[in-house]
């Protein structure tokens, strides 16, 4: 018969589920690491300021919003700002963690092939609410310079069934967006 996956020789062994007592020595080697980063990062030693893992699902939701102030082929100083102030805001950062998490989701945007990679991780990580906030965040990014492109509105639309979230409610986001930025939720800006 042939080997369990993770074990050379064809005996498992019992009491470590199959694993190889030198397999427990390197877990337990990698638990003692773990609980390391763990209180390194509650004291804050451990990890740089703004620096944010592949999974984190901010950074994804980040990288869609760079992504849809670049999508008109503009990016205006106000854009920006109201990035910075969005997930600065949204997401409960400080400067330097808004900063990074801006730096690393404009280069993980500039990687991707299209949105799915970053909608598929937001389905696994947020539950309904929280993708109608990533959808109401990417309407005042759309609203950031006061109208809406046709590439804008077609990205909202897309991303937001990717999300599952009903026609109905991308529509009604957008209007609260819209009615906060004084502007006319129809205006499209002719691309």
């Amino acid at each position: 018969t042939p080997a369990p996956a993770g074990c050379k020789s064809g005996r498992q062994h019992l009491f470590t589920g199959g694993r190889r007592p030198s397999d427990a020595v390197e877990a337990g080697g990698e638990m003692l690491e773990a609980i390391r980063t763990f209180f390194s990062d509650i004291s804050g030693n451990g990890k740089q300021a703004g620096k944010f893992d592949d999974g984190d699902y901010r950074l994804t939701a980040a990288a869609l919003l760079v992504h849809a102030l670049h999508i008109d082929g503009e990016l205006s100083a106000v854009e920006r700002a109201k990035l910075r102030a969005v997930l600065k805001y949204r997401f409960n950062l400080d400067d330097a963690a808004t900063d990074g998490l801006i730096e690393e989701a404009t280069v993980i945007e500039g990687e991707a092939v299209d949105v799915f990679r970053f909608t598929s991780l937001l389905n696994r990580s947020l539950d309904e609410e929280g993708r109608l906030r990533i959808v109401e965040m990417m309407w005042e990014m759309a609203y950031a310079d006061g109208r809406v492109s046709e590439f804008e509105d077609n990205l909202l639309w897309r991303v937001a069934d990717l999300l599952g979230v009903s026609s109905r409610d991308r529509i009604l986001l957008r209007q609260q967006v819209a009615s906060t930025t004084r502007t006319d939720p129809r205006a499209l800006k002719r691309s």
